[in-house]
């Protein structure tokens, strides 16, 4: 067995400040406290739980905006609590850091949203907070983009070219505003900073025009776990040049290798190792002591899923109102400058012919749903791990009750064949899954260590 296939696999929990995220209509299933998305102690309750079961973080979805029209206008959206309402996750990060020590706690955001220098600040003042355990899931952002100051929607390739210099600038802000050992709080001599060692960055730009300094000392991480979802030849790209961690969402563990095995590929031409990049699958599970058990459960839940809800996320998150067609239309009629990921994952899905939106209803429902008894969940994420999964983004369809089955039964099973780490690695995030704080030389960031530094009269050019 090679060394990548005995590795532990890390664990994820896939959330959103919301009632209604990935498995619609369950919102209603008295089981589920997901109802309760408003209320802090929900969120505080459930990061506690998780941690003491040992995830290694929990990772908020968001949206800014809302999904597309479904049927001509957005009712259905609102009936059903499809993603809205929906709240900030980065807000509630603070709490969530004070009621733990170990879970890393990761947010989604993208440009659109604010200006890099406030955003950089927040992000360093939470891992401060939180001794270095905030992640960033970064997105290029089609949802919401109605609701914010920039007039024209930018296609989708090109929403990366604006990713790219808003991370240049929080780079910036970052690695190169503070040079180390800028914070002195020396009391004998009452120097809180050397000021030589702190730079503006005077980054001038048609889009983004920030001076500095960043107003946060470095933090554990200084940049935080860098997260990204994107799978199109422009996302994975973007991913393999800047990326720590991508959510993939495979049909099946040949697909994940195949993906990796390329996106890896990638990394190493942008002049990073290959292992740079974890790759995280989403997986839902369904969990009994015996198989019949598992399935009768499985179609209880199936029978609690809001299906037009499914097809109007799907159709929201690709940017076309699906309420006008037939089921058996092909998808490939289907032309979208929004995200492609779901897209793609549904040609991967169904082989020997185009996929229909009849087959959104079915793999929506069932695609990535793993149901067994913990024994044979064991069997088939250790498969996904010897494709090269580092890690398993885990689907919930209620909350607490998804990850408590995970944690009572599955867990255990896991850590006896060496598929879950049994205790927590110490320091930040970033040590806990590289082995070190602050990100490798032979990240982009890292061109910024120093270069706002003075250079000795006479020096080298």
């Amino acid at each position: 067995m090679t060394q990548q296939q005995q590795r532990p696999l890390a664990f994820a929990a896939f959330v959103m400040n919301t009632a209604s995220h990935i498995t619609h209509g369950l919102w209603r299933d008295p089981e589920g406290d997901q109802i309760r998305f408003n209320e802090l102690d929900l969120w505080v309750d459930l990061a506690k739980r998780l941690e003491a079961g040992g995830f290694d973080a929990i990772f908020f979805a968001d949206v800014v905006g809302l999904y597309g029209d479904y049927g001509g206008g957005w009712d259905f959206h609102a009936e059903l609590g499809l993603q809205i309402p929906s709240n900030d996750p980065l807000v509630i990060l603070s709490a969530l850091a004070a009621a733990t020590t170990d879970i890393g706690l990761a947010f989604t955001a993208g440009p659109i949203q604010q200006p890099p220098f406030n955003f950089a600040r927040q992000v360093a003042t939470l891992d401060h907070a939180s001794n270095g355990r905030i992640a960033w899931n970064i997105v290029s952002n089609l949802l919401g983009w109605e609701n914010f100051s920039h007039a024209e929607r930018l296609p989708h390739d090109e929403r990366y070219g604006l990713l790219d210099e808003y991370l240049d600038v929080l780079y910036k802000l970052w690695e190169g505003s503070w040079d180390e050992g800028a914070l002195l709080q020396d009391r004998a001599s009452g120097r809180h900073a050397d000021p030589s060692k702190i730079h503006k960055i005077n980054h001038v730009s048609e889009r983004f025009r920030v001076e500095g300094p960043h107003l946060v000392a470095p933090s554990p991480q200084r940049t935080p776990l860098l997260f990204q979802a994107g799978s199109s030849p422009v996302g994975r790209d973007f991913a393999a040049q800047h990326a720590e961690a991508q959510f993939i969402a495979t049909p099946n563990p040949g697909s994940a290798r195949a993906l990796i095995g390329d996106t890896r590929r990638l990394v190493e031409q942008h002049g990073r190792h290959r292992d740079d990049l974890k790759f995280f699958q989403g997986l839902s599970f369904v969990v009994c002591s015996t198989e019949a058990e598992a399935r009768a459960k499985e179609a209880e839940l199936e029978a609690k899923v809001d299906i037009e809800g499914q097809i109007a996320h799907f159709g929201g998150s690709v940017g076309i109102d699906l309420g006008g067609y037939d089921r058996d239309t092909p998808i490939d009629v289907i032309h979208t400058e929004g995200g492609q990921s779901g897209l793609n994952w549904l040609r991967e899905s169904v082989e020997g012919r185009t996929p229909t939106l009849e087959d959104i209803v079915r793999l929506r429902a069932r695609g990535g749903r793993v149901v067994g008894t913990p024994e044979q969940i064991a069997d088939v994420l250790s498969s996904w791990r010897d494709a090269g999964v580092d890690g398993i983004n885990v689907i919930n369809a209620t909350i607490p009750g998804s990850y408590v089955e995970f944690i009572d039964h599955v867990l255990p099973v896991l850590r006896d064949r060496g598929l879950a780490r049994r205790e927590y690695a110490e320091g930040t995030l970033r040590r806990k899954l590289f082995g070190t704080d602050r990100l490798p030389d032979r990240h982009p960031a890292a061109r910024y260590r120093g270069a706002f530094t003075p250079q000795p009269a006479g020096a080298a050019s």
